[in-house]
């Protein structure tokens, strides 16, 4: 079976290029820089800061809506029996 080659410009021209994208990604990354500065995650240490809440859920970059988790359980919350770990 042959296998299409991915078109990555126009999967960044339709969506991670779109307003919206954008600021979610500004956001992810304001939220990764304060977690750095309040000590609870460094460079290289395979942790992400997770939104409990998630952005495109209407959660924000709140102390209260930020938790460290390992990159593993991070991309794996989709397998849950709930779907979707809060």
């Amino acid at each position: 079976m042959p296998t299409r080659k991915r078109n990555y410009r126009k999967e960044y021209d339709t969506y991670h290029g779109t307003e919206k994208q954008k600021n979610n990604r500004v956001k992810r990354n304001a939220a990764r820089r304060s977690m750095v500065r309040n000590g609870k995650v460094t460079k290289g240490d395979g942790k992400e800061v997770d939104h409990k809440i998630p952005l495109d859920r209407g959660g924000g970059n709140g102390k209260s809506n930020l938790r460290v988790s390992s990159s593993k359980a991070n991309k794996n919350w989709r397998k849950s029996k709930s779907g979707y770990n809060a």
